[in-house]
């Protein structure tokens, strides 16, 4: 048999794959980046001016309220057909998502919310955005894709509790964030929103660490479909 009588009879249609497969019922609507309207708001500086003043306010808070718990949201849209991640640039250097620790007691998803309106909501004083700019969507929250794990008081961070660790210091949860077809976020003046595809995350932990560079695997569960 040719290669070419071959390829006739392998040639898939990739929707129709995604609608069949048992494995792949997830399906979300991405939108333009061109939807969304940024502004700037009032500088928000980080509580700690180091990596060290910021392990050891962790550790300072372990001791009063137990193991930190952090959530983060995936923000998802997409750039000429290819998935784009909605990430914050801190003093041109280092990236991350959305989010922070929670209060102690406070529900993950709730927390999320919270967390996301202080860093990209627009000012409630703000009079430049009306509906129509989706200024009043609140957030959608999805799947937890992944959590991450901090057996002890230092930077680095695990997919798993390693197996003599009973205290972990920290839980990182990503959660999925399904964006509205429009909707206002406004960025911290000290900070930058970057649009990051897919293929500049994946296997890039040397530029952005193993977290954002697992990012691209942890979305592979889901069809796109490009609005």
């Amino acid at each position: 048999m040719s290669r070419s009588h071959i390829s006739s009879h392998i040639d898939i249609n990739i929707e129709e794959l995604f609608e069949h497969s048992p494995t792949m019922s997830n399906t979300i609507a991405l939108y333009p980046l061109s939807n969304f309207t940024f502004s700037t708001k009032e500088a928000q500086p980080e509580e700690d001016p180091s990596v060290s003043a910021r392990l050891q306010r962790l550790q300072n808070n372990y001791e009063d309220f137990g193991m930190r718990r952090t959530v983060e949201g995936i923000l998802v849209v997409h750039d000429h057909g290819h998935p784009h991640i909605l990430m914050l640039q801190i003093a041109n250097a280092f990236f991350k998502l959305p989010g922070d620790y929670l209060k102690p007691g406070e529900d993950d998803i709730e927390g999320l919310k919270r967390r996301l309106d202080e860093r990209l909501a627009p000012p409630v004083e703000s009079k430049q955005f009306n509906a129509s700019h989706g200024v009043d969507n609140e957030w959608e929250i999805g799947d937890c894709l992944a959590q991450w794990w901090r057996p002890n008081f230092e930077t680095f961070m695990y997919p798993f509790v390693p197996a003599h660790i009973t205290k972990p210091k920290e839980c990182k949860k990503l959660f999925l964030v399904q964006m509205p077809e429009r909707k206002v976020l406004a960025v911290p003046k000290n900070m930058k929103l970057l649009a990051i595809p897919l293929f500049e995350l994946y296997d890039n932990a040397a530029r952005y660490g193993p977290q954002l560079s697992a990012i691209p695997h942890l979305l592979s569960r889901y069809n796109f479909i490009y609005q």
